[in-house]
């Protein structure tokens, strides 16, 4: 009797280490499982992303160019709107592109000796007072460096107001670590009223 129940005492063990390599290979396909699932869909995300700042940025520079430059509350409100948002806040799945991330410039259509023209930014400090007097302004001279004659909208890192600086991708997986920068999508439109309205007095 001892000797035919010495083989299945010898079993078990083997059954033990059978199981524990299983389970260890079991864990690694897991693992690069997951891994290759929220890939698929931080990817598919970063194209949404890809996509919608363009979009963003195109209503941001629309109303825009319609608005008056002068007033702040009229610009935070195009902002959020550009974001599809009535408040402050993150762009949907999107983290973290917010209303703060959206840029918008008055820019000037510069003429050369030569004839050329490039479009210039105009600096915040040499933009007009007012729509009222930019729209003298560019009467007298179209080509003037502080008349408004196009607006930009980009996306850019709110953390530097001196230079815009592409936002970085922020994944919303730990799983995944993409040390990727999503575009400035820049939208350049002409200027329209700029908010103007006629018989509106001039400003100072």
């Amino acid at each position: 009797m001892w000797e035919i129940n010495r083989p299945s005492r010898l079993r078990a063990p083997r059954r033990t280490a059978q199981t524990g390599v299983f389970a260890v290979e079991f864990s690694l396909l897991l693992v690069v499982f997951f891994v290759f699932v929220f890939g698929v869909i931080e990817v598919a995300r970063m194209m949404y992303i890809y996509n919608t700042l363009q979009e963003v940025t195109r209503r941001a520079a629309n109303a825009a160019a319609s608005a008056d430059f002068s007033s702040n509350s009229a610009l935070s409100t195009i902002k959020q709107n550009a974001v599809f948002r009535d408040s402050p806040g993150e762009l949907l799945l999107a983290s973290p592109v917010s209303d703060q991330s959206v840029r918008i410039d008055y820019l000037a259509l510069n003429r050369a000796p030569d004839g050329s023209t490039s479009i210039v930014e105009i600096a915040k400090n040499a933009l007009p007072s007012c729509n009222a007097q930019n729209r003298q302004t560019c009467m007298a001279d179209p080509n003037a460096l502080n008349c408004v004659r196009f607006v930009r909208a980009r996306v850019c890192d709110p953390s530097n107001s001196t230079s815009c600086d592409a936002v970085g991708f922020q994944p919303l997986s730990l799983f995944v670590d993409l040390a990727v920068k999503l575009p400035t999508a820049p939208t350049i439109v002409p200027a329209e009223s700029l908010g103007f309205l006629p018989g509106a007095a001039a400003c100072l």
